[in-house]
């Protein structure tokens, strides 16, 4: 069996990922590994600022960037915090882009072992057992993706 040294918990801020994080924590805790968080800002988003930007109204797709990033690290030093897990043992990486190519570079750039991830993500549609991200992940990981499910 391959060692894990480094798991990658992608989490997108929505109301499951706190239990995803806590998963990953315990997996980490056990296997003696390293934790590194990634989150993913979906660029089709910022387009999204950017043509409300377009139309003369006074935002913009960096300051949308910018204040999104900084709330989502603020939660995550929280939920750090309240896991208990060493502070020194986690790293995070926010990156804006398609979630699944931004996760797979990051998979291959930072050698990551393992993946954990939600079943359900930013959309809560009773039908959908997965979500699109995590779907595409479970196909086209090149390390295994474990799911974990929100009891």
């Amino acid at each position: 069996m391959r060692e894990v040294n480094k798991i990658l918990v992608a989490i997108c801020f929505s109301e499951y990922c706190d239990d995803t994080f806590r998963f990953a924590v315990g997996l980490a805790e056990q296997l003696q590994a390293d934790l590194l968080v990634a989150n993913v800002v979906n660029i089709r988003d910022v387009q999204a600022v950017s043509t409300i930007e377009s139309m003369g109204y006074s935002v913009s797709s960096e300051d949308y960037i910018k204040g999104v990033i900084e709330e989502r690290q603020a939660e995550l030093e929280k939920m750090v915090a309240a896991s208990g897990f060493p502070r020194d043992k986690v790293r995070s990486i926010f990156r804006v882009g398609h979630p699944v190519g931004e996760l797979l570079k990051t998979i291959k750039n930072e050698g990551v072992d393992l993946v954990v991830m939600g079943t359900k993500g930013r959309s809560n549609h009773p039908h959908i057992f997965v979500g699109s991200v995590a779907e595409k992940m479970f196909r086209k990981s090149p390390v295994t993706v474990v799911s974990h499910r929100r009891s």
